[in-house]
């Protein structure tokens, strides 16, 4: 202020914010003082509204949406249940990231994985985590998997229509063994021994499909789920990266490895050769 004083300027029209002022900030952006809730646009029915700015004053459409692409894939077997993702983060065209971690550790015994909007999916893994650990504090035994589930599914069911972008998978292993759900932003929430979700998921899938088992051994669980995930990036552009793949047992989940996906093609091309060879 006191360079206001020497340029003789008292007075610059602002004061300090009215309690009316305090109070629409706090009603728009409650997140501020809760983190599961987001800011809403102010006005009603804002699924419905918020079309509205999807369009030129032509009533053209503009592109404000950009195109997600991922392969993330889980399946149960008897050893306990198997997570596989690569880690390319896309806007549209744009290669935003090749080392995006797609597999959220929400505690010891419960891995989330992470498809559609990044910023979405990272915020509702860090808020269904918080919601975890209250709930083991409060009744001194840690969350089913089915519990878990169904809170991710009514926090993001709040906002349906709103814009929100999610397609994950929670594992985890409770009193009931191990757990494999899948849970979107429309509420979604179903039970399962075998997904793949994002826009490779397609050519995961006829891997999986072709080399599952419920008897596959550790390595055998981990080779599939690698080499599913790698066909996924080869065909579809918006993945590729780092094939990283997890393991969740009775004792806690483990981090398996992770694999270049450039190094999974040598490798497997040699192995192709070698096998064409010997025939």
């Amino acid at each position: 202020m006191s360079l206001a004083e020497i340029c003789g300027l008292e007075d610059f029209g602002f004061s300090i914010p009215d309690k009316g002022l305090e109070e629409d900030i706090s009603q728009f952006c409650r997140n501020f003082s809760s983190n599961i809730q987001l800011g809403i646009p102010p006005f009603d029915n804002p699924a419905e509204n918020l079309s509205r700015f999807a369009k030129d004053e032509a009533g053209k459409d503009i592109k404000i949406t950009f195109d997600h692409g991922t392969t993330t894939l889980g399946f149960m077997y008897q050893g306990g249940v198997v997570l596989a993702v690569d880690s390319r983060a896309t806007g549209g065209q744009f290669i935003g990231s090749q080392t995006m971690k797609k597999i959220v550790e929400i505690n010891d015994f419960l891995l989330g994985t992470l498809a559609g909007g990044a910023a979405d999916c990272v915020y509702w893994d860090r808020v269904l985590a918080k919601q975890c650990r209250m709930y083991e504090l409060r009744n001194r035994e840690r969350i089913s998997v089915a519990a878990a589930s169904k809170l991710m599914s009514n926090m993001v069911y709040n906002y349906k229509g709103m814009g929100l972008s999610m397609g994950m998978m929670l594992a985890g292993w409770d009193k009931r063994g191990p757990q494999l759900y899948y849970i979107d932003s429309e509420g979604t929430r179903t039970p399962g021994k075998i997904f793949s979700v994002g826009s490779g998921s397609i050519y995961a899938f006829g891997v999986l499909d072709s080399g599952y088992k419920w008897d596959l051994t550790d390595a055998e669980a981990y080779d599939l789920g690698r080499r599913s995930i790698y066909h996924a990036t080869h065909r579809d552009a918006y993945s590729g990266g780092i094939v990283r793949v997890y393991h969740m047992k009775e004792t806690g989940w483990v981090h398996i490895d992770d694999h270049d996906c450039n190094d999974l093609h040598y490798k497997y091309m040699a192995e192709k050769e070698d096998s064409e060879n010997k025939v």
